[in-house]
């Protein structure tokens, strides 16, 4: 029997960002997005769930550090102290929300994680507000 072991890496980055369409009104937009249709940051916390099976040699999934390495140099170096409306070429004409941040890391590090799958992206812009994206 094959069993499966699912591991999580968090980190975190600082990032700006405005959640506003341009093809929208000021007015709308407020009644929309609210208070966050002007510039504003958040100090992010991003967590990565592979899965897999064990390496008999090791005991793990998939080496954290090799997790780390990727989660760093693919997604946290393209957007931590950036503007992601303004700085991040894979952000470019998405509104900025939680969720979508979520959605771009998942495809920014899908590729790049084997021998583990991702099955994970989970975003924490507040306390109060996170998205997830789960793999299919």
């Amino acid at each position: 029997m094959t069993t499966n072991v699912r591991i999580t890496r968090r980190a975190t980055f600082a990032a700006a960002h405005i959640l506003c369409r341009d093809d929208w009104s000021d007015e709308k937009n407020r009644e929309v997005f609210g208070a966050c249709t002007t510039d504003h940051g958040h100090n992010y916390v991003i967590e990565v769930t592979v899965g897999g099976g064990l390496d008999p040699e090791t005991g793990m999934v998939v080496n954290l550090k090799h997790v780390d390495g990727v989660l760093r140099r693919e997604f946290i170096e393209a957007v931590d102290h950036r503007h992601l409306n303004r700085d991040v070429d894979f952000m470019r004409g998405v509104i900025p929300t939680a969720e979508n941040v979520a959605l771009a890391a998942f495809h920014r590090l899908e590729a790049h994680l084997k021998p583990a799958r991702l099955l994970k992206v989970r975003i924490v812009e507040t306390e109060n507000n996170s998205a997830e994206v789960n793999a299919e």
